[in-house]
């Protein structure tokens, strides 16, 4: 099998998984104690700068072979000629599969409960601005704008139409109302029920596969007449997380968190817009990019029990922060046409999935149909999941972490359901599969590390950004620490941020701190190591 890497990847991984944390423990961000230097060290004599600490984790490199096979030379072609990092590309991929399946069918992981899980998912991308963000999402997105464009066709057709039906209809009441005055007015007792007629008719809805701002009330409004689930799609996402952080947006906040579930009911009551506008299920797919400095900043209020911690941010499963490569060409050419053919398949199938026809079962017509595992790949997730609780409750991870782990007993089952019907899979999901899925989990988890240690360690950041500002001559040789956090400069705003970044670069030699009276306080001043400055 094409795919056969990503299976074996799922098998090696499921045999790493213990309850140990070390494979969560921020120590891998390599920052040491901050300690100032004990000797004074006389001009001319400075020591050599030692490197800055690396600050964050390695994360595994995305394989093609994670992606189902009906669409990995697609995912190929768009990377080759975008020249972006792959794993943009591949979240995207995933995120709008599961986006256009929404509500459609499900997956129950046991074998005897109704535990459902359905295969909406949110995605976060991270990266430094001009690392081709965008454009990556934007390509792999062209199928369901693609969805979105024909539905935007039919919808006008079908306004058309009912706009004439609308004019006809109320022609044909008024006419009614008329003529039954006339008889009313020869016989108060005769029956006019034949020439009464209701002119009103149900407006077409347009099927929304994507959203980009919006309020949460419209959102609700939108879900209610699109009940299969939308894709929320922000190009810079953490401003839509801040705005969703203040006080008088709890509602709306509440709002996104129960659409993550995919299955929970939500009631609208507002005096302006009327009582009791209920949702049968929210189901969000959510998508977006942002920086690292932006994300590290957001992460940061949630690992230290800010407004953040009530996992928001740990809903964003399919969360990427890969390496940026040195290498780039240039790439002119037209797009691999076959393999944008299949990709265009492959969500319109989706997008009219038959669940009949895949084998769907379904409890009653009130409830979504769901597939199940089969027996070997129902006993594969049982012996990932009984590690995965032992890990969670061995309390020995930061809660912000335990948190972001514990929505894995979602994403796993329900990226085996994306993959399987991606590939055309029809009936149970196999044990192939679900390694699959738990090759995703592991390499995931690698990207889920760096985020949370980007947080846990922001001095790193800090340092490495005082130091190419004073390389960059932005800084004299002999500052205070407000020359850095009044100047307004990305990653260094923060002032207890900019101050632990200070320390880090004394402990390491770039920097010599000095303390003098002024007016009965002590001033603090950072004077520059010259054998670090550039010659």
């Amino acid at each position: 099998m094409s795919d056969q890497r990503s299976i074996q990847r799922g098998a090696a991984y499921l045999d790493r998984v213990t309850a140990s944390a070390a494979a969560w423990d921020v120590s891998k961000a390599q920052v040491v104690p901050l300690n100032a230097r004990a000797a004074d060290v006389t001009a001319g004599d400075w020591p050599e700068p030692r490197p800055l600490p690396v600050g964050l984790p390695a994360v595994e490199e995305f394989d093609f072979d994670l992606l189902p096979d009906t669409l990995q030379s697609w995912a190929r072609d768009i990377c080759d000629r975008v020249q972006c990092p792959p794993d943009y590309v591949g979240v995207t991929i995933m995120a709008s599969l599961g986006s256009v399946l929404g509500r459609k069918v499900g997956i129950c992981p046991q074998e005897h409960t109704d535990w459902i899980e359905f295969p909406n998912q949110w995605a976060l991308v991270i990266g430094r601005p001009g690392v081709l963000k965008s454009p990556a999402m934007e390509a792999a997105l062209a199928p369901v704008k693609r969805l979105a464009a024909r539905a935007n066709e039919s919808h006008e057709a079908a306004r058309v139409e009912y706009e004439h039906k609308a004019k006809v209809a109320k022609l044909c009441a008024e006419a009614g109302e008329k003529e039954a005055r006339k008889v009313l007015g020869k016989n108060a007792n005769a029956d006019i029920s034949d020439l009464i007629s209701d002119a009103s008719l149900e407006a077409p809805t347009l099927r929304r596969y994507i959203a980009n701002d919006t309020t949460a009330a419209a959102l609700g409004e939108l879900l209610r007449q699109n009940p299969n689930g939308t894709l929320v799609f922000r190009d810079e996402i953490v401003s839509l997380l801040k705005t969703l952080d203040r006080e008088d947006n709890a509602d709306a906040r509440g709002f996104y968190l129960t659409g993550w579930n995919g299955n929970s009911s939500y009631t609208f009551d507002r005096i302006g817009r009327g009582m009791n506008l209920c949702i049968p299920a929210v189901c969000i797919s959510m998508l977006g990019s942002t920086q690292p400095g932006r994300i590290a900043d957001y992460v940061r209020a949630a690992v230290r029990g800010g407004n953040g911690d009530d996992g928001l941010i740990q809903r964003f499963g399919l969360t990427v922060w890969p390496d940026i490569g040195a290498d780039w060409r240039n790439v002119d050419r037209w797009p691999d046409s076959k393999a944008r053919q299949e990709a265009n398949r492959v969500f319109e199938m989706l997008d009219t999935l038959d669940t009949t026809s895949i084998g769907a079962q379904a409890v009653d017509a009130e409830n979504p149909p769901f597939l199940r595992l089969d027996n070997a790949g129902r006993e594969l997730f049982l012996e990932w999941r009984t590690k995965l609780e032992a890990r969670l409750r061995a309390s020995e991870l930061h809660p912000a972490i335990e948190a972001h782990l514990a929505k894995y007993r979602k994403l796993v089952p329900t990226l085996a359901l994306i993959l399987h019907l991606a590939d055309n899979g029809t009936g149970a999901i196999t044990e192939q599969v679900t390694l699959k899925a738990l090759a995703w989990a592991e390499y995931l988890e690698t990207h889920a590390g760096r985020l949370y240690a980007s947080a846990k360690n922001p001095e790193t950041t800090a340092a490495k950004a005082i130091l190419a500002k004073i390389k960059q001559g932005e800084l004299p040789k002999r500052f205070a620490a407000r020359d850095v956090y009044r100047a307004g400069w990305s990653q260094l705003s923060d002032r207890e941020q900019t101050e632990d970044g200070l320390r880090l670069l004394v402990d390491f030699d770039w920097l010599e701190i000095h303390t003098r009276d002024t007016r009965g306080r002590q001033a603090t001043e950072y004077e520059v190591n010259p054998r670090g400055l550039p010659i």
